[in-house]
Parts: C-alpha cells; structure tokens; sequence
C-alpha cells in the first residue's frame, strides 16, 4: 500500500507553519536546487515548489510566499511576484510574467508561447514562437481556463473558470466564455458606464472582445474600428498624446484623475500645518510600539510585521524608523551588537550582502546583480551610517569596475522591458560609488564620470526619463525606475537632471492613473516614485500649482492610513485589497510612507510642522558632490 500524499503538497498555504523542521529543510533544498546553475533564478522568503510539482524551467523568479502545487508544469520564463499560487495541475509555460497576488486555479494553462503552422511540414518540425504573457496584480484566474501566447492581463483582473483568454484583458474588468468575453467591471475605471461596452473588432475570422471605452485593448495596434456610430477608439498604450504639453506620453485610453469632492484645499495651510503637527506627534508616541511589534524575540532580529520572516531590510528599517522618529537607534539592542551584526552580513571578500534564508541564515553564491543584494547596499549602508559606523569591507561592485563596464552594465539593463528594475541596479551602484568614496578608498579613474555620462546621454527627450512603457503596465516602470536611477545618482551627488520640465510633465500625466492612484490603488512604492521626482524639480517651478493640487490630496489621504501602534501598511486599504499582507502595518511601508509624508509636506512648504526630517536612504539632501564628498 502506498504512502498518503502530504496534503502540504496540494494545498501549501500553510507549508510554513505547518511543517516540521524535515519538512523545511527538504523544501530549502529543492529550494537551492532549482536555482543552482540558474543565473536569472531565484526564489523569495517562504516560497514553496512542491517535489511533485514539474518544473524545468530557463528561469524562475518567485517572489515572497509565492506557491506551486503538486502537479503543476512549469516551463521556460517565469517571473511571479509577491503572494501568488499556483494551484495542482496548473500548466505555465513559455515566456510569462504575473503581478503581484495572482490566483491561478487548477488546471488552468497559461501558454506563453506557440507553434508555427505553415504548410508543407508537420506542426511538430516547425519552430516554436513567441510574444509572452503579462498579467498585472491581484488577477484571480479560475480553474481550468487557458491564457494564450500574446495576452495582457490586466491588474485586479478575474478571468471565470474555462474560459479562453485570446486577447488582453483590461485592467479590472471580469470575463467569462470561449473565446472570453467581457461580463462586467470588478474594478470600474472612471468614466464607465455599468454594464455598457463597445466592441473592438480584431483580424478577419476572430471574435470581437468587447470592452468599456477607455479600457485596455488589443496592444500595438492602433486606432482599431468599432461599431457604428461608436468614434474609434485610439489604443497604442504608449502614444504621444496631448496633455498640456506635446508629446507627454501617458496611457491610451486611462482617463485623468480628477480632484475627490472634498480634498484638501486650504487657503494658507494653517489647519493643514496643525494635522501634520499631530500626525508627527503621534507617529513619534507610536514609535516604541511599532518597533516592539515587529521584534522577534525568538530570532533576536527585527521582522517586517508579526508572523514574518527576519530580513536585512526589516533591520535597516528598524534602525531608520528609530532615528527618524525617535533620534536614536532601536532599543531592543545595543547599538555596538546592531553595527557588529550588520557588518557581519557582509562578504569581506566581494562587499556584498546578501539575503537571509527562511532558516535565517544567509543565502550564499549571490552577487551584486541580484536585486536583494543590489538594494542591501542602499539599505545597509545608510542603516550602519545612521549608527555612525560604515561598510567594513570595500564594495568591488565599484572598485573593481571600469569605465567600459560600467557602460555596458547600464546598456544591458532591462530598460525596455523593466525600467524599474533597471534603475534599481543604478541605484545600487550609484549608492556603491557613493560608500567607496566617503571611505576614501579610491574609485578607478573615468567611473563616476561614466556612470553620468551614459544617464545624461541616454535620458529620453520627451520624458526626461529612462527606459520604455509597457503594454500592461503603461509608464509605472519607467516611472518608478525614474525615481531609483536619480534617487542614487543625481539626488545623492547633487547633479542638476537633465530635462526637470519633461521629468513634471511625464509625473503629472502619470499621477492621472486612476489604475495606480485611484482610490484604494496606491502603494508605498507608487506614491513616493511620484512625489519624489516632483520635489527633486521644484526649484523649475514648472506647473507649480499642479504640482501643489496633486500634493494637497496625497498627504491628505496619506494622513489617514496611519494605524496607531502600528504605523502604515505598504498598501493603502481598500475593498479590494482586503486580506493582502501588504495592507498590514509593517516596518517597510511605516519607513517609506513617512518619508513621504515630509516629502508632501515640504513641497507645501510646512515640513518643519512634522518634527522629523528623513536622514537614510530617503534624506532629501545630497550625500556627496560629484568629484567629492560634500
């Protein structure tokens, strides 16, 4: 008689704290052995791939708490973010990318890729082809429903069990049938009628989609037909379209955020001046609190939030909350054992810190090309700068580096495909460059300036940006990334940018974005790659007003997300997110929303009401001058 199957294995939701210690270890090691030998792979904290789970992958990228089932079949690309699952016998092959919070029921099928079928040879000798999947957050796709090679899938998305996906899904729309067709809105955009839709006609012989006017369509083709007497509808997600300014490129078809009935807009700022003094004061009461909340006694290390695992980051927060709103460093330790465990982190030999296991241990074999340790120089080092100690070990990423690699480390980056992602790298090694020289060691000579040069010579002339929007997800990327790539390099040396009145221009159309600044939409992350450039470009004085309207209604709404004792969650709460991890309180999202918070404020110019100024990774001033430290 055969063994039972753990029943871990098809529902893993609770593998974490559930398993024994066995258990754990076998997972860790399938674990190590599914990224071993996978440059591009790797899989974040509390992850789970069950061994009976098929997966012969070219890369996979699982981000944390992410899941696959017993039975699924995982092939070719996979980049899954933060709290995903895909349940048994799900099928997930060729080039695919999800969000973050997507449900993939059983037996579904997402197939980024497919075969040519051309005549005069059997289907099976022809070559394979492909465009790619691209699902956004919070998509909950049913069982057995299939997603063709080619498809967009919107965030906040539901596809209805069996249905047949073979174009893009816009984003909160719900869609049943084969092939799918629009049922209704989950999410409606602004300007939706309930229940009305027009039908976008697509390539001889192919059912119409139907979808709302201003949705999401069909991606790369423009100015597709409709019905009669319906206008057509211009679809390019990327056109340069007029808003204000020629050129500003948007997103097709989003239409602009409006002002809320009733945001804050208050001659002469006094009550303004007043809430933000009381929100300070509260936040700084509330800081022993929170900092205790997120301490894990059993591990001695601080955690994002209760029930999480320890990570770096959630130490470099502790330390930066703790300054920013107490003056000092976190009390649940000496400040000699946080410096000493922090430089301990460190691999003498390269600079990097690398990630901690869900054993909390450190993973090995990573260098500074992986994203945690890229941000680790970010979050490390200003966290031991704040406890007046620095790296103990040289950063090779710079001093190892020369002016032509470094030239084609930011030509190789993906600034097409993920601007964000990119900018993230220029950022670490910005802030790389940035520790080596306030060290005194030396930085081999044409570096920095080719660093610099490759930015100034590669900003886009109509965004003042880098990198390219996507089908899914519009300018978010190139956005977001805009904010990392300046934040480590012309904010932290004091470089004026290059084009600060395309830079509002491009933030301003963004900021209309009802899919990412909506109510109940925004993120830690969304908001302060807005707000930031904004403030990086004041002294332009370019649609200043603009600027101030926008910055009213965010501190406004800001303002209420605090949960006393606890601090912020990365995400605003909202219906929708209801029951997500990132709407819980936690240090990440309490760190970047206060910065925020002074960011909005100091853009109003009422910051010094707040009685916090932010000194680490988002201190408003410059860290060094270029060709020295300040």
């Amino acid at each position: 008689m055969s063994a039972a199957v753990d029943p871990l294995e098809f529902s893993p939701w609770g593998f974490w704290s559930e398993a024994d210690p066995a258990q754990r270890a076998a997972q860790l090691e399938r674990q190590r052995v599914l990224t071993e030998g996978h440059p591009g792979s790797r899989l974040g904290e509390q992850c789970f791939v069950s061994p009976l789970a098929s997966v012969d992958h070219d890369e996979l990228q699982l981000g944390d708490r992410t899941y696959v089932a017993a039975g699924a079949y995982l092939t070719g690309e996979l980049v899954a973010g933060a709290d995903c699952s895909i349940n048994p016998y799900a099928v997930v092959r060729g080039r695919v990318t999800l969000g973050d919070a997507v449900r993939i029921g059983a037996h579904t099928s997402i197939l980024g890729f497919n075969h040519s079928m051309e005549p005069g040879a059997p289907v099976f000798r022809q070559p394979l082809t492909t465009r790619g999947i691209a699902i956004g957050d919070d998509v909950w796709i049913g069982s057995h429903a299939v997603i063709l090679d080619g498809v967009t899938v919107g965030s906040h998305a539901v596809i209805a069990a069996g249905a047949v996906v073979t174009k893009d899904v816009p984003a909160g729309a719900i869609v049943a049938g084969n092939p799918a067709r629009f049922l209704r809105w989950r999410v409606e955009p602004e300007g939706a009628v309930s229940g009305e839709s027009v039908r976008v006609r697509t390539e001889p012989g192919m059912p119409d989609l139907p979808v709302v006017p201003g949705a999401m369509v069909e991606s790369g083709v423009p100015d597709l037909p409709v019905e009669s007497g319906v206008p057509d509808l211009p679809v390019e997600p990327n056109a340069m379209v007029e808003s204000g300014v020629p050129d500003l490129p948007v997103e097709s078809g989003v239409p602009d955020l409006p002002v809320e009935p009733g945001a804050m807009v208050v001659p002469g700022m006094g009550s303004v001046g007043e809430r933000l003094a009381r929100f300070g004061a509260q936040a700084r009461a509330d800081a022993a609190a929170l900092l205790a909340r997120s301490w894990s006694d059993e591990a001695e290390l601080f955690v994002d939030r209760p029930g999480a695992a320890p990570t770096v980051r959630a130490q470099a927060d502790a330390i930066e909350i703790a300054d920013l709103l107490t003056g000092a460093a976190p009390p649940q330790l000496p400040v000699e054992e946080q410096i000493r465990r922090l430089q301990a982190w460190q691999d003498p030999s390269t600079g990097a810190v690398t990630a901690l296991g869900a054993d909390g241990r450190q993973q090995s074999g990573l260098d500074f090309s992986d994203d945690d340790v890229a941000y680790h120089v970010l979050s490390t080092g200003y966290a031991l700068d704040l406890l007046g100690s620095a790296f103990p070990a040289a950063l090779t990423w710079v001093t190892e580096a020369t002016p032509e690699s470094v030239v084609e480390m930011c030509r190789r980056l993906p600034w097409a495909s993920d601007a964000w992602n990119a900018g993230h790298h220029v950022d670490g090694f910005g802030t790389a460059l940035l520790w080596t020289k306030k060290a005194g060691l030396p930085v081999p000579e044409g570096v920095e300036e080719a660093l610099f040069g490759w930015l100034l010579l590669n900003a886009d002339p109509h965004t003042g940006m880098w990198g390219s929007a996507t089908p899914d997800r519009g300018i978010l990327p190139v956005v977001n990334g805009f904010y990392r790539t300046s934040r480590g390099t012309f904010a932290q040396f004091g470089v004026p940018l290059p084009r600060p009145e395309r830079v509002v221009d491009t933030v301003l159309g963004h900021a209309r974005d009802r899919r990412w600044f909506g109510p109940g939409m925004r993120n830690a992350c969304n908001v302060l790659d807005v707000v930031h450039p904004l403030w990086l470009t004041r002294g332009a004085g370019h649609r200043a007003d603009e600027v101030q309207s926008l910055a009213e209604r965010l501190l406004s709404d800001t303002l209420q997300m605090w949960v006393p004792g606890e601090g912020f969650g990365f995400r605003e709460p909202s219906a929708t997110a209801r029951g997500l991890a990132e709407i819980e309180p936690g240090l990440q999202g309490t760190e970047m929303w206060l910065a925020i918070v002074w960011y909005l404020a100091d853009l109003l110019g009422i910051s010094g009401e707040l009685g916090y100024r932010p000194r680490g990774v988002h201190r408003p001033e410059p860290t060094a001058a270029f060709g020295g430290i300040v």
